[in-house]
Parts: C-alpha cells; structure tokens; sequence
C-alpha cells in the first residue's frame, strides 16, 4: 500500500479511540476482551501511519493507558464509554460516533463496552516511527478496570 493510501485511510478513520495497549509491566492493567486487527500500515517521514479494527467484547475494556501519537476513530457497532484518570465518564460513543484522544502522559484514559453487543472501531494512530500505539498503565485508583 502507498504511503499516500496509508495516509488517506488514517485520516478517513478519522477520531480516536482507546487501543490496544502493547504486554507491559506486570502492574499495568491489562486489557480485557479486546481484539485487534491491522487494516493497513506505513511509514513515511518518520511517522507510522496505522490503522486497525478493534473489537472489544462486551464488558470488555481496553486498560488504561495513554498513547504517545495522534489517534483518531469511529464506531463501527455498539457504544464505547470513555473513562479519564479522573474516574469520570469523559465520553459516551454510540455507533456513528467519532473521537479524538489526546496523547501524552497527561491524559491516562481507559475505554469500556458497557453494551451487550461486541463494540467495533476503526482507529487511526499516527505516532512516532517504532513507538507502540499506547503505552498501558497502572489503575489510577479507581474501582473498575
């Protein structure tokens, strides 16, 4: 796939959503039902261009973590509910729905499907070439994972 292509499609993904948190530290959470499928991937400039299709089952949740790129995604099925370090709802995304998620350590978030039906999102990283898509984190305290 061109480079070009690979670009289109990241941005036609446009929003963000959680993503599939790289294994990490044992005290990290750990993502829970979640499946992850790559539709295309580039580099060019020193950026990764991806994007794939997550499904996350229900009462599965992503783990929280942070990424350290721009991601971008829309809901292809279901509802995702987006939870900040803060251990508030941030965002409530029914399907149609897009979001955008801001990256860096500052903004530790975890998403849920609450829903009884699986949850689909297409997402779109575009992050530092070599770098993973997020970085999972420890529970900030609060009491779901």
């Amino acid at each position: 796939m061109t480079p070009i292509r690979s670009l289109s499609l990241a941005a036609v993904v446009s929003a963000a959503v959680c993503c599939l948190p790289a294994a990490g530290v044992a005290s990290a959470t750990p993502s829970i039902g979640v499946e992850a499928r790559i539709l295309s991937q580039s580099t060019l400039y020193g950026q990764d261009f991806i994007t794939k299709e997550l499904t996350i089952a229900p009462g599965g949740s992503t783990g929280w973590h942070w990424h350290p790129g721009q991601v971008y995604g829309v809901i292809r099925a279901g509802t995702l509910t987006h939870y900040g370090s803060d251990c508030e709802v941030d965002g409530v995304y029914p399907t149609g729905g897009t979001i955008t998620e801001q990256s860096g350590t500052g903004y530790i978030h975890l998403g849920r499907n609450l829903g009884p039906d699986p949850l689909v999102m297409w997402v779109g990283y575009i992050d530092p070439a070599g770098s993973p898509q997020a970085n999972p984190v420890p529970n900030p305290g609060c009491p779901f994972e």
